[in-house]
């Protein structure tokens, strides 16, 4: 997947010179922390778990350098590429922390003017979102394989010929869908990639029509360590990071 290989290809040169400091992988989120402060969030993407073994040749990456698990963004294994997005969204830390923030979701409502009758496409439920949706009257399809909501050609359907806006969770990086799924977007489409696992470098995505990224910046370190130890999900980790945004164009 060419954005795998983007990924991998802008943050190659910094991972050279840091080092991995903490792998945690929870039943909900991985994070990654890193030698120079870096912390980096992603979803733990479990496609399959037949035994007791989730990782083929297990290998330790704490206190190792950083670039040896950034190449397994582009492993087969999706427990690996959680790592790898982990340590992308750490590698990028400093630069995330320095963008703005919208903690309530009101900025990014505004630029892809949602309103009463917008037509939104959500690939991966978002519960929060879909009440504002509603509060806003808003008309919205949804596909979620994990919650078997909706059928793929007819979404994709929806998505060329009906939506306005697309929601797409960054899960999507994990199966390696996100170029599938923007390849059916319809011209005049407005994209925002969002979740915690979302990448905050827009140049990852320059050969996909994607306007705005949202995502999820850790501030406490210790208290998003423990978050992820037992297994919490997304509110319980937002409470000690930032919504930060970013738009694209």
């Amino acid at each position: 997947m060419k954005l795998n290989d983007r990924l991998y290809d802008i943050f190659y040169d910094s991972a050279l010179s840091v080092n991995v400091e903490i792998v945690s992988l929870g039943l909900g989120y991985t994070i990654v922390t890193t030698s120079t402060g870096g912390m980096g969030l992603s979803y733990t993407y479990f496609e399959s778990k037949k035994s007791c073994n989730i990782v083929d040749n297990y290998k330790d990456y704490e206190g190792r350098s950083a670039s040896e698990m950034l190449e397994k963004i582009k492993s087969q294994n999706t427990i690996e590429r959680s790592m790898a997005l982990a340590l992308v969204n750490a590698l990028n830390y400093k630069q995330a922390l320095l963008l703005p923030e919208d903690r309530k979701n009101q900025i990014m409502f505004e630029k892809l003017k949602i309103n009463e009758g917008t037509k939104v496409a959500m690939v991966g439920y978002f519960g929060p979102l879909m009440k504002i949706l509603n509060q806003k009257k808003a008309l919205v399809e949804v596909t979620d394989e994990f919650r078997h909501i909706g059928k793929k050609e007819i979404f994709y359907k929806k998505l060329e010929n009906w939506a306005e806006v697309l929601i797409l969770t960054s899960t999507s990086i994990l199966n390696n869908t996100t170029e599938e799924i923007l390849s059916n977007v319809g011209r005049g489409v407005k994209t925002v990639m969002l979740g915690p696992s979302t990448p905050m470098a827009g140049e990852a995505f320059d050969h996909l029509p994607v306007c705005m990224l949202a995502g999820t910046v850790p501030i406490e370190k210790e208290n998003v360590l423990k978050a992820v130890r037992h297994g919490a999900g997304t509110p319980v980790i937002q409470k000690f990071s930032r919504k930060s945004y970013l738009t694209l164009f």
